[in-house]
C-alpha cells in the first residue's frame, strides 16, 4: 500500500455527559487535557480546507473530528478548543440533529441528546466545521442500493440546506464501515472527502482515522504517538471499532420489522 501522506486525523465521539456501558465516551478533563497539552507542544487542529492541502511532510498538525454530534459537545468540547484557537469537523447524523439518539442501543440510563440545529448554527459561525454521518447511522455495508443512495443524497442534501456547500463536503461512515461501492456512491453523491475507521486508504473518500476511546487518557492520544507505543493503541482501537458491529446486530435484532 502506498505510504500515507496526509495529516492524522483524530476521531472522539462523547466528551463527558453521563457515564456509558461503552467505551467511546472521553471525559471533559481527559479531553481537555489532550488538546491544551496538544497545543502547548505546538500541534495545529486543522480545517477541512487545509486537510486538503496539508501533507503529513508537515509537523505537528492533525485534523480533529466527532462523529455523531452530541449536544454535550457543545458544553464540554467546543468552549475548550475555541479558547485554544483550535477548530473541529462533526459528522452528523441529519436525521437526529435535535433530538436523542434513539438510533443506538441504549448505553445509558437516559437517552442522550443530539445537537440542535441552532447550536450547529452558533458554532460554524465560529468556524467549526460540520458534515455528514449519514441520514440515519445506517451500517452502509449493510444497504441496498436505494436504501444507500437515500442515506447519502438526503444527508448531504440536507446539510446544503442548513449549512451551506463548505459543510456538506465530507463525510464519516457510521461504524467506519465502507467499501469501494460505498467511495463510488460517495463521490457521485458530491462529496469530496470521506472517513472511514483506522483502516483506511489513500482514496480521498476512505482516509483513515485515529479512534479515541475511554481507556486513551494520556496527555498525547496514542493515534498522535510514532513508534511501537501508536501501532499498539492504534490496532487496539481497531479491534475495538471491529467489535462495534455487535451494535449493528442488536440494533438490527430488536427493531421492528418494516410496516409494523
Amino acid at each position: 500500500m502506498a505510504q500515507l501522506t496526509y495529516p492524522p486525523v483524530l476521531c472522539y465521539h462523547r466528551v463527558g455527559g453521563p457515564l456509558e456501558l461503552g467505551v467511546t465516551r472521553v471525559g471533559r478533563s481527559v479531553f481537555a487535557r489532550q488538546m491544551t497539552a496538544l497545543a502547548k507542544s505546538g500541534w495545529r487542529a486543522l480545517s477541512l480546507d487545509a486537510f486538503t492541502r496539508t501533507t503529513h511532510d508537515v509537523r505537528r498538525t492533525f485534523l480533529l473530528t466527532f462523529d455523531d454530534g452530541y449536544a454535550s459537545l457543545a458544553q464540554h468540547a467546543y468552549p475548550v478548543l475555541a479558547d485554544l484557537g483550535f477548530t473541529a469537523t462533526t459528522f452528523l447524523i441529519t436525521d437526529y440533529v435535535g433530538r436523542t439518539n434513539t438510533w443506538d442501543i441504549r448505553y445509558t440510563w437516559h437517552r442522550l441528546a443530539h445537537l440542535s440545529w441552532s447550536e450547529v448554527e452558533q458554532w460554524q459561525a465560529r468556524g467549526f466545521e460540520f458534515g455528514s454521518h449519514g441520514a440515519t447511522h445506517s451500517r452502509l455495508t449493510w444497504l441496498n442500493a436505494a436504501a444507500l443512495q437515500d442515506e447519502l443524497h438526503r444527508s448531504r442534501k440536507v446539510l446544503l440546506a442548513r449549512l451551506g456547500p463548505g459543510n456538506a463536503r465530507a463525510i464519516a461512515y457510521p461504524f467506519g464501515a465502507v467499501n469501494w461501492k460505498i467511495v463510488a456512491q460517495a463521490r457521485a453523491a458530491g462529496y469530496e472527502l470521506g472517513f472511514a475507521g483506522a483502516r483506511g486508504d489513500v482514496d480521498a473518500l476512505s482516509r483513515s482515522r485515529h479512534l479515541v476511546y475511554a481507556w486513551d487518557v494520556a496527555d498525547v492520544p496514542l493515534g498522535l504517538h510514532e513508534g511501537a507505543f501508536g501501532r499498539i493503541g492504534r490496532f487496539v482501537a481497531h479491534v475495538a471499532n471491529r467489535c462495534a458491529i455487535g451494535t449493528s446486530v442488536m440494533k438490527a435484532m430488536l427493531s421492528p420489522p418494516q410496516g409494523s
